[in-house]
């Protein structure tokens, strides 16, 4: 059961109380959105058969087969972040006179040049920012506004308006690669995989590294349990055969990882908010370092769904948000060394906040966001057009869009994964690279 300060996506039943009053939309969509892929997987694939043999779990990866090779890890911020707020357009003058209470002041601002500053929470990044490996894209997301939390959520992460077939964009990247291993596509963190994974290959799930184990098979039991469940299910056929035997063979091949005691170089914070965010990456460089060949991890981290208690500096749910993230990736940038290099962090959101702080000092759903890059292949610094906030300038009071969130991923595709096109990834995109990853 997943605790309150825990900061993956809680259950349904536990939104509410952790959001202290978020929307009701985003309560429905936490829930309504696995419920949905349940129906639709078990009907059609084995994907889901394997969550019941692993269980629940709070971060998704995919592997290829590759040793020693580029891996993406994207930092989902559930809820729709006001990227405003933790990318700070001080130059422009109608964003504090949107936001005359809650508006972030240029004077704490680091990392600043004449229109954009970085949140002095995000401080503990600032060696990335100097090292050059730190880069931020801003009035980036759909090309369409879509301010609902579920839909939002579906289409961002399948990424391919023109199908209506649910099959997820890191899917398809990992499709792509050629691998056909059954811990090509894992989940581990929550008990259904996110619609960035879902497609044709089957999908792992389970709590933690350690959960990835035979249930009821311990000690010496572990190899007749082993052996009595290869005979049972060795020849059955269709999607319950094929899924039993997939996971059978990722708890036998992923048992090394799970034994080995690992040390991280850094100690990971385990308080609130962000305890389930260091987990998770605690565990994801545990399973980078063990060079599986992973190449692809999702992490949920929010929620960001901030209609009320945004707070200032000193105060509030977002800068507990933002400090609780910079200090979770921080530890985990750091516990990779040499191997960030080969490691790319992406975030992403459904979509961002309105321009104007409404009447109990919060920021409603939006349009335009921003994206923040880390790692290896990173170019750092500002990216993206800056459309403006004068009046003129939004669409029905949001922040335009001037880049489509599909070509900042369809950048890492192309020159951390060569061997795959950003538009077989991202159907019907236009691919236009801006230039954020060497």
């Amino acid at each position: 059961m997943t605790e309150l300060t825990d900061t993956s996506v809680p259950p349904a039943s536990a939104v509410t109380a952790d959001l202290g009053g978020c929307c009701e939309e985003f309560e429905k969509a936490a829930g309504l959105s696995r419920r949905r892929f349940l129906a639709g997987m078990a009907a059609t694939t084995g994907a889901a058969v394997t969550t019941s043999v692993f269980g629940d779990a709070f971060r998704q990866a995919s592997f290829g087969k590759a040793v020693g090779n580029n891996v993406l890890v994207v930092i989902s911020l559930r809820g729709g972040v006001d990227g405003m707020g933790m990318v700070v357009p001080h130059g422009d003058p109608a964003y504090y006179a949107a936001r005359p209470t809650i508006g972030i002041p240029a004077t704490s601002l680091f990392a600043a040049d004449a229109m954009f500053g970085l949140h002095p929470s995000l401080r503990p990044l600032e060696w990335l920012w100097t090292a050059g490996e730190l880069a931020a894209v801003h009035a980036v997301g759909m090309e369409v506004p879509n301010r609902s939390h579920f839909r939002a959520m579906e289409e961002i992460e399948d990424a391919d308006p023109t199908s209506g077939v649910r099959r997820g964009w890191v899917n398809r990247m990992v499709g792509l690669g050629g691998g056909s291993q059954p811990y090509d596509a894992v989940g581990l963190g929550d008990p259904v995989t996110p619609t960035a994974l879902v497609g044709p290959a089957l999908s792992l799930t389970a709590e933690s590294l350690e959960d990835v184990s035979l249930a009821g098979a311990d000690g010496d039991f572990l190899k007749r349990r082993r052996r009595q469940l290869r005979t049972t299910w060795k020849r059955s056929p269709g999607a319950l055969g094929d899924a039993t035997r997939a996971a059978l063979k990722t708890v036998k091949d992923l048992r090394p990882v799970v034994e080995d005691r690992y040390q991280p170089a850094v100690s990971y914070p385990k308080a609130y908010p962000a305890a389930g965010l260091s987990a998770a990456l605690k565990d994801t460089a545990r399973l980078i370092k063990a060079d599986v060949g992973t190449e692809a991890v999702s992490v949920d981290y929010g929620t960001w769904d901030m209609h009320s208690d945004y707070g200032r500096l000193d105060a509030g749910r977002m800068q507990r948000m933002i400090g609780g993230f910079a200090n979770a990736v921080d530890a985990f940038m750091r516990d990779l060394g040499t191997t960030r290099s080969r490691v790319t962090v992406v975030t992403i959101s459904e979509f961002g906040r309105r321009v104007a702080q409404n009447g109990n000092n919060g920021l409603d759903h939006g349009w335009g966001n921003m994206m923040l890059l880390m790692g290896g292949g990173v170019r750092g610094g500002y990216h993206g057009s800056w459309p403006g906030l004068g009046t003129d300038r939004l669409v029905d009071g949001d922040l335009q869009v001037t880049t489509d969130y599909r070509n900042v991923l369809g950048e890492v595709v192309a020159r951390r994964f060569p061997d795959r096109s950003p538009t077989s990834v991202f159907p019907g995109l236009v691919y236009r690279p801006i230039g954020v990853v060497v």
